[in-house]
């Protein structure tokens, strides 16, 4: 019988804008995590550099990369020498003009189980992500890994529960979210506590409706590198919940964390037989969701 139980992580960082020393930080942080027990990890949305989308500024096409190229190399290797899964997100040049906020799924023997390429891409204040990315192209997908099979979204999509659908009815176990998500300083007396706990709350509506685990790994710290604006302060709160929405684990506003829980198939299964949600869908009325309005 396979095993029915394995551990994931989310490590919730501070990162700046250069990537010799992120990546050699999160080479660190992950080996510290791979120590303690976990065999899948991941780490936060665009690992590699500062949240450059806060301008649009043709300077930072700088820190993309192009396929298999550093990030790969680096956790491969990583990944092969601690025999652990890693969900490595990334900027991704796919040639010039074209980019995408992309993340590898590198599996425990080094090699690339998948790619996942962010689909909703967001044009807000200080998130100009449509200057820089353009929306993927590989669809929602689960990947097969030696240790489970995981599912990875990225920030933006986690607010979408078509996207948290598609990739559970693939088999997910884990919906995995690296996230750059934050306040903006003048906003936050009045609307932060209501921010981030709706973004809270529809990842935990994701891990109820479709019976899994629920990983987001989010950053932390003021980043201010765009003159005459207020920055953006992350606000960390990376968390790790069930398949019932619980909360099994969860980080600080502004500490550099590791996150550990045990994904349990046999509590995934039985959650799913007693709430029997993705049996009793109606998918013969569901034609209208592809409209972008119901008129």
């Amino acid at each position: 019988m396979s095993k029915r139980d394995y551990t994931i992580a989310v490590i919730q960082l501070n990162l700046n804008n250069t990537p010799e020393n992120n990546l050699k930080k999160c080479i660190e942080w992950v080996k510290k995590a791979a120590k303690q027990g976990a065999e899948v990890i991941c780490l936060p949305e665009l690992y590699s550099s500062h949240y450059f989308c806060q301008s649009e500024d043709t300077d930072n096409f700088k820190y993309a990369e192009p396929l298999y190229s550093t990030s790969f190399n680096a956790f491969s290797e990583l990944s092969k020498v601690l025999g652990v899964v890693i969900v490595v997100p990334f900027f991704e040049k796919r040639m010039a003009g074209v980019y995408h906020n992309s993340a590898y799924i590198i599996d425990s023997d080094g090699t690339e189980a998948g790619l996942y390429r962010k689909m909703h891409i967001p044009d807000d204040p200080h998130f100009y992500e449509k200057f820089y990315f353009t929306p993927g192209d590989l669809g929602f997908k689960t990947i097969k890994t030696k240790k489970g099979n995981i599912g990875t979204l990225i920030c933006w999509d986690q607010w979408y529960p078509e996207a948290a659908r598609l990739t559970a009815l693939q088999g997910a176990e884990v919906l995995f979210y690296p996230t750059a998500i934050g306040w903006h300083p003048k906003e936050k007396e009045e609307f932060g506590k209501n921010q981030h706990g709706a973004w809270m709350n529809v990842m935990k509506g994701h891990a109820v409706a479709n019976g899994t685990y629920v990983a987001a790994a989010n950053r932390i710290g003021l980043e201010k590198y765009v003159p005459n604006t207020d920055g953006i302060q992350f606000w960390g709160s990376s968390f790790i919940c069930g398949p019932q929405g619980e909360i099994l684990a969860q980080a600080s506003h502004d500490q550099e964390e590791i996150l550990m829980a045990t994904v349990d198939l046999d509590l995934q299964e039985n959650v799913r037989q007693n709430w029997p949600f993705l049996r009793d869908r109606r998918i013969d009325m569901y034609d209208n969701i592809t409209k972008r309005v119901i008129d």
